[in-house]
């Protein structure tokens, strides 16, 4: 008997740890994060310990952003939309077949090429080859029990079974309740030989072989007698009447004749040319068949949506349904008919059905129609009311629309907490990734939902396409969610990954989202990495449609500062430079100018002694937010550093003074004979500041100076803190709630990797004291920069 020796190989990942490794401070950490969960969502239910790692990783302290990748995140809508629409025709991204064996995953031989040989493979457990195979069959059979049904092209006309008057407006693609007998079939072929027959009776053959069993239509588009017979109505095709000419349209769906084809050439010609002389409904059928063909025919759409506008008033409601149903099929939003479609939302709003609602909502959704926000909220005023009758389909359609008008919709969403949990392991996978991308989207966190997704993906991941592998990890990474079983959820994405990694090659911003958002929960699968910084990857995200720049730089930079012992491929200087100056580019004209930051940046100026004491820069540009740096010696004293400020430089040119060791020595210790060499104007003071505004802990500090070449971070003076303040703003927490979003967590994690001491100033202390006196928010931050823990914990 033949043996066959099977080895499984699992992906290097590197989870670093931050400040310490032991088992007590991992128990510390665990309980830590469960009581911030509890006080960011009261009533939570616990999430339990964590379950035993099936891959040995290194874990850091504990962190948890807005931000969005470039794939994802176009303002309002974006591109990002044409990568989310259902159809796998549209995406040109394949399913996963559901015959794929789900027995224990191994990577596929095609990507070992790309990817370096796995080191220090382990075989995780003794299971003998017998109970293996029981285990697989056992499986085998559950999964049967639970296929994933979605069928891109039928699912998003569901709502066509609601009403009767569909029928005269949609294509029926169902099978003939009476199928024509084979050798009738035949004899029709044998009749068009010689292509004779009135239009009539050339419609009646068409009609007729629609009605063929299934395997004989299969081979009829290749028959020589079938072709002459298409031959014959397009020679015709002028003599037919338009309901005859719908027939032969309507026969050409079951035929799964090809959308090349020269007869629907001359269909389309026809249809076009005589649009203006038809009825709405009979437009509306043909744009049906046209879209059960997967013929694009945007010139006959467009005559369509200037017919409908023009006969606007006279549109019905199921006509309506189904002309937003083809402008979403078509991905074009006409503009001309936005406010029309909005006005007639609302007037029918409450006659709609909930599955019409979804559709409305996929159609706006494909067609990256403008939706206002008062009409959405109205849409999602009646679907919080209403979800528990509403289907799982229909569901996931409204939420792509609230996802796509940034809609804050806090009844829809807490009920949607309370429905959707239980309906998670019946959905399919593209639609759980749709719920997750949601409420990442939106920021919303919702430890129920993701505990369900959590639990139901390891069993279905085999469906995930490289995309949807992607948004379930930028997901969770985005609201710095680990769940109970966060290694058996994480390694099954992480395979998923590698199954799918030749699809990267065509969609590359999909690897970068779902490395960036295990990046957020500091996990770095390094062949994964290394394959996404190779130069030839780097090449594939040039010609991408979206900017990739800011995620690779991201990427990039987090792998440098969080795995010392990376050894694979990295983005050579010359690009993180050029990444750098676009980014402090942007930021000197987006951000450290909003109000804020500019006031917080102005007061600490005031009240430590002048400009050369505060930077408002990026420690962190691949961040892509602000920093004030603050410097203070370990007695507590401030520290100037800040001389390239303009104020500074025109005085220390002024001045000519050099900052040699020995008066960095009196700076630091304070000699209380040292002068200020400039004199600082006295704009405001606070209790214990000296005459020039700086905290009275000491001798006197020297305002002027030229600064020597600055250490880089993490290698400055022994005797020396740095603390960067982080003022914040709403969109860097979860909705509703102080719990930091993913990047914001990554951020401050890797500044005290570099040596940083981060000082909160969140914007629910700081906003509101923005309206406050100026005496006011001088002494709230004097205590943050001078917190008497902080700087015990920094002594």
């Amino acid at each position: 008997m033949a043996t066959v020796l099977m080895c499984r190989r699992f992906p290097r990942l590197s989870r670093v740890t931050a400040f310490s490794t032991t088992a007590k401070c991992k128990a510390k950490r665990g309980s830590s994060r469960s009581k911030k969960e509890k006080q960011d969502k009261p009533g939570a239910a616990n999430t339990g310990t964590e379950s035993g790692a099936t891959i040995q990783l290194l874990k850091p302290q504990d962190y948890r952003v807005l931000y969005n990748p470039a794939a994802y995140a176009k303002g309002r809508a974006g591109s990002q939309q044409h990568w989310d629409r259902d159809s796998s025709q549209a995406l040109g991204d394949t399913f996963t077949s559901p015959g794929t064996a789900r027995a224990p995953q191994t990577f596929p031989t095609a990507p070992s090429q790309a990817l370096p040989p796995l080191r220090n493979a382990k075989p995780k457990s003794s299971t003998s080859p017998q109970q293996t195979i029981l285990a697989a069959l056992c499986k085998e059979e559950a999964e049967k029990e639970k296929r994933e049904v979605h069928d891109s092209k039928e699912d998003p006309r569901m709502f066509q079974k609601g009403r009767p008057e569909y029928r005269s407006l949609s294509c029926d693609s169902a099978e003939p309740a009476l199928t024509l007998p084979a050798e009738e079939g035949d004899s029709i072929l044998q009749n068009v030989a010689v292509c004779e027959g009135s239009p009539g009776i050339l419609t009646d053959y068409f009609c007729k072989l629609s009605c063929l069993p299934v395997e004989q239509r299969a081979v009829l588009v290749s028959d020589p007698r079938f072709s002459a017979l298409c031959r014959c109505a397009v020679t015709a095709i002028g003599q037919f009447s338009t309901p005859d000419l719908i027939q032969i349209l309507k026969a050409c769906v079951p035929l799964a004749i090809p959308a090349s084809h020269p007869l629907l050439d001359a269909c389309e010609s026809e249809f076009s040319r005589r649009a203006w002389d038809m009825e709405l409904e009979q437009l509306l059928l043909v744009a049906d068949c046209w879209r059960c063909l997967e013929r694009a025919v945007p010139s006959y759409l467009g005559i369509l949506f200037s017919y409908a506008n023009l006969h606007w008033k006279d549109i019905t409601l199921p006509q309506f349904v189904q002309l937003l149903y083809i402008i979403g099929e078509g991905r074009r939003s006409p503009a001309d008919l936005e406010q029309k479609v909005e006005s007639t939302i609302l007037r029918y709003l409450d006659a709609f059905t909930l599955e019409e609602l979804g559709a409305i909502c996929l159609g706006l959704f494909k067609s990256l129609g403008e939706v206002s926000d008062h009409v959405m909220r109205r849409i999602a005023d009646r679907v919080a009311l209403q979800m528990e009758d509403m289907s799982t389909y229909a569901l996931v359609n409204v939420l792509k629309m609230l996802r796509y008008t940034r809609m804050d919709h806090l009844p829809l969403m807490r009920e949607l907490g309370r429905v959707i949990p239980a309906r998670i392991p019946a959905t399919n996978i593209q639609g759980i990734m749709h719920i997750t991308l949601a409420y990442s989207s939106l920021h919303f966190f919702d430890e129920d939902v993701l505990a369900a997704v959590a639990t139901s993906l390891p069993s279905k991941v085999s469906y995930c396409r490289s995309k949807d592998a992607a948004k379930f990890l930028w997901s969770f990474g985005c609201l710095d969610y680990e769940p109970a079983n966060e290694e058996e959820f994480y390694s099954s994405l992480i395979r998923q990954l590698h199954a799918k990694i030749h699809e990267f090659r065509k969609f590359p911003e999909h690897l970068l989202t779902a490395l960036l958002g295990l990046a957020f929960v500091r996990r770095f699968p390094e062949e994964l990495i290394d394959f996404a910084l190779r130069e030839e990857f780097v090449q594939k995200t040039r010609g991408s449609k979206y900017d990739l720049y800011k995620d690779l730089f991201t990427l990039g930079k987090s792998v440098e500062i969080e795995c010392p012992t990376y050894q694979g491929s990295r983005l050579p200087p010359q690009l993180f430079q050029e990444f750098t100056e676009m980014v402090l580019s942007f930021a000197e004209q987006e951000i450290y100018v909003r109000p804020e930051i500019v006031e917080a940046t102005c007061l600490l100026e005031s009240m430590l002694g002048g400009p050369e004491y505060v930077k408002n820069h990026m420690i962190l540009p691949h961040t892509r937010t602000s920093d004030l740096e603050v410097r203070l010696a370990t007695d507590g004293r401030a520290i100037p550093f800040n001389f390239k400020h303009p104020v500074v430089a025109k005085k220390l040119k002024d001045t000519e003074v050099s900052l040699t060791d020995d008066l960095m020595s009196q700076l630091i210790k304070g000699r209380a004979h040292s002068q200020p060499s400039v004199e600082v104007e006295n704009k405001a003071r606070i209790p214990g500041q000296d005459a020039a505004g700086a905290p009275c802990l000491g001798g006197a500090l020297t305002a002027g100076a030229k600064s020597q070449a600055e250490p880089k971070p993490g290698h400055w003076q022994p005797q020396e803190v740095r603390l960067a303040l982080q003022v914040s703003n709403r969109n860097h927490f979860c909705y509703g709630s102080k719990r930091l979003l993913g990047l914001h967590c990554l951020k401050r994690r890797q500044l005290q990797l570099l040596g940083y001491v981060v000082v909160e100033i969140p914007f629910w202390e700081w906003f509101p004291l923005l309206k406050r006196t100026r005496s006011e928010k001088l002494s709230y931050l004097h205590y943050k920069v001078f917190c008497p823990a902080l700087l015990s914990r920094t002594g």
